[in-house]
């Protein structure tokens, strides 16, 4: 019971800072299948210390937690409307007059607040952070360890690796220095710096306890996290994990948990050099932009490689070629065995969709692959991914007044989706991302999670399609075939 009671006063300490409807600390859970028993905690001699064990690791931290912030976001939601038998009733009409019951139906604006760390990582102001730390946020503050705080707008996020990038206007800020995540081994110490609870920056240690940890469906794209038993928490996310020299190796991202419960030990971190990678094209960019080949890579289990004769089950297997895609162009063909991309091996299939990502498009790789037992090597000129081209946004009402489709936000397919939807890889639509309280869209049962997969009996297949779709539908009825649960059904939806 008291540590109950001493839970509930840290939650009530985090969410003081402002008179809120609903507060949390932003960080993401991973349930795993099974009980997970916590490593122990790592001990430092603070006397004689062990060969290669530092005794104090209070130089680093004095030198790079002044880099840490809090980050305090806060976004706008709307409460369902109130329904009660009074609405209509002629006694309260009597007393509050006839628009009772509409006042009470109207959705209201309520607030949201989260808290999250950060990393300055430029002089001039530029933070690494979550991006589900400020998805959304419509107000952030930035708090420095000298309790400064700084309006910061956002430059860009990437959900694909749930990094986001924030910019307050400074110069001469602390920064925290980018070390090379990908000399880190396995063993090396840590240390986890954040603001768990809210309460202000603090540090944990531990070790990295693996490396190339994926299959976690944390994030939408190519995982490839740093995991570490130092104690990460909740407002943590967004944080700086950093090497005994003093390096940023990663950014905390989440952690491994079971009924809702606190850090147990296990916790992940984006390897800096794919954040700092995503950071750069945000601040030029705006956005980022992946390599695409097109196929559908599948890891090989024992059975796999008896039936195709493999000696081993590393590889790739290619389940599904896109058809006019870099690897159709190329010769790649279903049944394919990737084995190779310029010159690495390559193990399993997230590895093959994170190395053809971080190439940029438009360069070419080689792979070498297996084809009934006949090794082959091919060329492979990359494009951008579809999924991160432009995205279709929130029409708003100046610019399309009597659009049926007003306040519907698409986005196009891709495998992992479909994975988290349960569809067929061979679904064809797009995603529906947004749709807006109160508009023809929703009050016709259009929801977030449905594909559309026709506009006016015209097959759509990605946002360019549902543009021109949008484009043709102003002051009229729009029929969209829609895929929900793998099962489609007609909505037909009358302007405004």
């Amino acid at each position: 019971m008291k540590s109950r009671i001493r839970v509930t006063l840290l939650c009530l300490l985090a969410g003081a800072a402002g008179v809120l409807i609903g507060s949390k600390a932003w960080t993401v859970y991973v349930n795993p299948p099974a009980p997970v028993v916590a490593a122990p905690p790592a001990t430092t001699n603070t006397g004689a210390s062990a060969p290669g064990i530092m005794a104090s690791f209070a130089s680093i931290v004095d030198k790079d937690l002044p880099a840490v912030v809090n980050i305090s976001a806060s976004k706008v939601i709307r409460s369902a409307p109130v329904e009660t038998p009074f609405m209509m009733d002629p006694f309260f009409r009597q007393f509050f007059g006839d628009d009772f019951g509409r006042q009470l139906r109207r959705p209201s604006k309520q607030y949201e607040k989260g808290l999250g760390s950060g990393v300055i990582v430029r002089k001039d102001g530029y933070i690494l952070t979550n991006n589900h730390v400020i998805d959304g946020a419509s107000d952030i503050t930035v708090t420095l360890l000298d309790k400064r705080q700084m309006k910061a707008k956002v430059v860009g996020t990437d959900s694909k690796t749930d990094i986001g990038v924030l910019k307050i206007d400074g110069k001469d800020l602390a920064t925290l220095p980018f070390d090379d995540s990908s000399k880190v081994r396995v063993g090396d110490v840590v240390l986890a710096m954040g603001q768990p609870f809210g309460l202000g920056q603090s540090v944990t240690m531990g070790i990295i306890s693996a490396k190339g940890r994926s299959k976690l469906d944390i994030i939408e794209g190519p995982e490839d996290f740093i995991q570490t038993d130092a104690a990460i928490n909740p407002g943590n996310s967004g944080g700086a994990l950093v090497d005994a020299r003093g390096g940023l190796i990663g950014i905390n991202t989440a952690i491994l948990t079971r009924n809702g419960g606190g850090n147990q030990g296990i916790g992940f971190a984006v390897p800096i050099n794919m954040a700092r990678g995503v950071m750069d094209q945000l601040i030029e960019h705006g956005r980022v932009s992946r390599g695409y080949m097109g196929v559908l890579p599948q890891d090989i289990d024992p059975a796999m490689a008896k039936a195709f004769r493999l000696t081993d089950t590393r590889g790739v297997l290619i389940g599904n070629v896109t058809p006019g895609s870099p690897a159709a162009q190329a010769g790649i063909q279903q049944g394919d065995v990737i084995t190779e991309i310029n010159g690495e091996r390559v193990e399993d299939s997230n590895q093959l969709r994170l190395k053809v990502s971080m190439t940029p498009p438009g360069t070419t790789i080689r792979l070498k692959l297996l084809r009934e037992g006949v090794e082959k090597t091919v060329s492979v000129k990359l494009t951008e991914s579809p999924t991160d081209q432009a995205r279709t946004r929130p029409s708003s009402p100046r610019e399309n007044p009597s659009s049926a489709l007003d306040g519907v936000a698409v986005d196009d397919l891709d495998y992992p989706t479909l994975r988290q939807l349960g569809l067929p890889s061979n679904t064809r639509g797009v995603l529906v991302t947004q749709v807006a309280p109160g508009s023809a869209a929703a009050e016709a049962g259009l929801s977030p999670g449905d594909v559309i997969q026709e506009v006016d009996r015209v097959r759509i297949t990605n946002t360019a399609d549902f543009d021109r779709a949008m484009r043709r539908s102003p002051g009229r009825t729009v029929l969209l075939l829609v895929n929900r649960g793998n099962s489609t059904r007609y909505v037909a939806i009358e302007p405004r």
